[in-house]
């Protein structure tokens, strides 16, 4: 959480340092803007990234197409090493599995202000929903198993709660280890939010975004050894979102005007 307020600041100061820095837009404009974007984004439960299409509806409307991979962790997580092996790969004790999710957006936009100068900032609200997958491995561990009494040998194996102490665990395994696993979970998200789009270049697309991710889904999703697993994920996110306008008519108007895109 202290990582999403600290970019939801960020962001509010470099908007604010882009309200003043506004100058004259001579560059030849045409208001049929159709949108793909990219996004690096990060969350009050992980982070993930995704793609965007916004198809104009009207002067102020799109309707939004999007999907994105996201990755959640448990608020109870805490990374560890063993305290007798300090250069161990360190682990997250009592974590059974890693939990990701692919989700597939349809959704509306509302340009709420226009942008007016280079410097001036696009102001938007939207929302999608949509199917979210849910998708997760176990987690192995390389485990410490005595075989004399100064002697011991390292298994890998998924954690046991009955059987694993936190000493007994050198470290992580590989992350590769447990794919062949997988378990899917179908489930349902929305989202809502607000977006800043700033760039001084008409044809690209560059925008500070943040909001709110419900995912749902109809069991629990085992993440720790614990009886605080959950069947829904509320998050908090921020991103950073970047690409272009791809009508075609935008771009020959753009190239025509003596610029090169």
């Amino acid at each position: 959480m202290k990582k999403v307020i600290s970019i939801f600041t960020f962001f509010l100061f470099f908007l604010l340092r882009l309200s003043g820095q506004g100058e004259i837009d001579d560059q030849q404009r045409i208001f049929y803007r159709n949108e793909a974007t990219l996004h690096a984004s990060l969350n009050s439960t992980g982070f993930g990234g995704g793609v965007r299409y916004g198809k104009r509806l009207n002067f102020f409307n799109k309707r939004l197409y999007e999907g994105e991979i996201s990755y959640f962790k448990h608020p109870k997580e805490i990374r560890l090493n063993n305290p007798y092996f300090p250069n161990s790969r360190s682990f997250v004790y009592g974590k059974l599995n890693l939990f990701f999710n692919l989700r597939g957006g349809y959704g509306f936009q509302r340009e709420v202000f226009k942008k007016l100068d280079k410097g001036g900032v696009a102001v938007r609200y939207f929302y999608t929903f949509g199917p979210s997958i849910g998708i997760y491995k176990p987690v192995y561990y390389e485990v410490l198993v005595p075989v004399s009494l100064y002697e011991y040998q390292l298994v890998t194996e998924k954690f046991n709660p009955a059987l694993h102490k936190s000493d007994d665990i050198y470290g992580r395994a590989s992350f590769l280890k447990g794919w062949n696993e997988l378990k899917i979970v179908p489930g349902i998200f929305g989202k809502f939010g607000i977006n800043f789009e700033f760039s001084k270049f008409d044809p690209l697309v560059q925008a500070l975004e943040a909001g709110i991710v419900i995912d749902v889904y109809p069991k629990k999703i085992p993440i720790m050894a614990s009886n605080d697993n959950r069947n829904y994920f509320i998050s908090l996110y921020a991103c950073y979102r970047f690409g272009k306008i791809i009508d075609r008519y935008y771009k020959k108007a753009y190239n025509e005007s003596g610029n090169n895109f």
